[in-house]
């Protein structure tokens, strides 16, 4: 069912008939079976391990808080469940979208390996862990872990702050954090049947996955359901104040032609209709409404990382991470046509996250990059600028605060299949789940592609097996640095005067 079929009821019940054992169903000889008290889970052998795909976590009505699953009997997990409904991505989508999948070397209980539960892109609107690059295989097969992954609530189904103005959706702006927070109880319960540690979990996300771990670390709510974790390009130092998130309902409702008395209408329009108006103007930002975490004093009571890290979370630890590229991949080539030195600072002034004058940011990177073209400065500024600073705030917070065990990285490998696009964001993804040669993958396949895969890949497990990752742990002054690449190498603080220009101002945090 898509998004746009026209599912218009209050109550998911998920039923989920597709993924439950029908009369006749019948395994290969081998496939996997695993008994826990969520139910009974037929499986599959591939990519030389087993994996279970489709596995119910919970059920949610429209704009409410989920709930766990009920017991689900005999099902057949071989089929990924359908994603949440979204704008621009094919497949099986439904509002009734709270399933994971998993991948293990073996289900079996005495095994307690590592847990590493991954978390998809896409800010808060879009994306899901179907994508052949996120399969977890290679990496549950390669590095001996168990690997889940777990798609939830996005946009307004998500993230819609309705609780100033209903006090029946009391939990609405954090739905999608509440999914994720189901998942890991989910995990807590059951992971052990598939091989899994309870004691081991590792979070991890790429972009807004990333963001998403951040905030879960400033949520009472998820204390104890993760014991390490790392952000790949995602961060969230600010969640959006419940004021400038009411702004944004107002011109969400208004868009969706829905009166501020009268949402009860939310409950039944057809689901396609409420995507369709996610297209709203943001009053605070311009461009489309931002959804994502609210601080509804609720279940998020202070930002994660302003003005400090939130102290429940300092002792775990955690690797943070950005591409040395990152805007080559969703900042288009329409905004570099035509570049030249007279046109740069305006084309560029709405990508930069900052007050500072933008001939001036201009002026500071000719100089430091005299033979640099328009286009390579355009790039270099509106990462380091736009992309780069929530990750410094967030690396010197917790070194500033105590919080030793911190890692960064900067991702450096440059794609030998789209050279074009240098390292940019998402570059990282296949490398650290081991998927090169999946569809969606610029890695490419080569001995140096591979190689840095395992250095990855082992990083990563080693931070959920042994909470470190290999490498000098993050530190002021020091600012030690992974710098991954054809030949990996660590560097204290790479990229000093990039970080020095953009902490002239503060950083305007998306969805503030």
């Amino acid at each position: 069912m898509s998004a746009d079929d026209g599912i218009s009821r209050r109550g998911l019940i998920g039923a989920g008939a597709a993924l439950t054992l029908l009369p006749g169903a019948a395994l290969a000889l081998g496939d996997p079976v695993v008994d826990t008290p969520a139910g009974r889970f037929l499986g599959e052998n591939a990519d030389g391990v087993q994996r279970f795909l489709g596995i119910r976590y919970g059920t949610a009505e429209r704009f409410c808080a989920p709930v766990a699953a009920a017991p689900a009997g005999t099902v057949e997990a071989r089929k990924f469940g359908p994603i949440c409904p979204q704008r621009g991505l094919a497949g099986l989508q439904s509002e009734d979208c709270l399933f994971l999948n998993i991948w293990t070397p073996g289900a079996d209980r005495r095994a307690k390996r590592p847990v590493m539960v991954y978390f998809h892109g896409g800010a808060y609107s879009n994306g899901s862990v179907t994508a052949p690059t996120t399969h977890g295989g290679p990496l549950a097969g390669a590095e001996d872990v168990v690997v889940v992954t777990v798609n939830h609530r996005l946009n307004a189904l998500g993230y819609l702050y309705l609780a100033g103005l209903d006090s029946r959706f009391a939990d609405s702006g954090n739905l999608g954090q509440l999914d994720l927070i189901l998942a890991l109880q989910w995990v807590r319960d059951h992971i052990a049947a598939f091989g899994g540690d309870p004691g081991r979990v590792m979070v991890f996300g790429q972009s807004g996955g990333g963001a998403k771990i951040a905030t879960l670390m400033g949520m009472p709510a998820a204390k104890g359901l993760f014991h390490s974790a790392a952000t790949m390009s995602g961060q969230q130092v600010t969640a959006s104040g419940p004021l400038n998130a009411r702004r944004r309902t107002q011109a969400y409702l208004a868009r969706l032609g829905v009166r501020e008395t009268d949402l009860e209408q939310l409950l039944w329009l057809p689901v396609g209709k409420l995507i369709e108006a996610t297209d709203a103007e943001d009053p605070i930002l311009g461009g489309g409404v931002y959804f994502g975490p609210v601080l509804d004093m609720k279940w998020l009571t202070r930002h994660p990382f302003w003005p400090d890290p939130n102290p429940q979370s300092n002792h775990i630890p955690m690797i943070l991470g950005n591409t040395r590229d990152e805007t080559r991949a969703f900042v288009g080539p329409e905004k570099v046509k035509g570049l030249d030195w007279s046109n740069i600072a305006a084309r560029m002034a709405p990508e930069l996250r900052t007050d500072l004058l933008p001939e001036w940011i201009v002026d500071q990177y000719r100089a430091r990059f005299p033979s640099d073209r328009p286009e390579q400065i355009f790039y270099r500024a509106t990462t380091a600028g736009r992309s780069w600073p929530g990750q410094v705030i967030e690396a010197d917070a917790r070194a500033a605060a105590g919080a030793k065990a911190t890692w960064v990285y900067q991702f450096d490998y440059q794609s030998p299949v789209m050279p074009e696009r240098g390292a940019p964001h998402a570059g990282d993804i296949p490398l650290v789940f081991g998927t090169l040669g999946a569809e969606g993958s610029i890695s490419g396949t080569g001995p140096a592609a591979q190689k840095l895969s395992r250095q990855m890949m082992g990083a990563f497990a080693s931070l959920a097996r042994t909470g470190r990752p290999g490498w000098a742990p993050y530190t002021l002054p020091k600012r030690a640095t992974m710098v991954f690449d054809v030949q990996s190498r660590v560097v204290n603080d790479p990229r000093k005067w990039e970080r020095e220009l953009f902490a002239r101002v503060p950083y305007i945090q998306p969805g503030s």
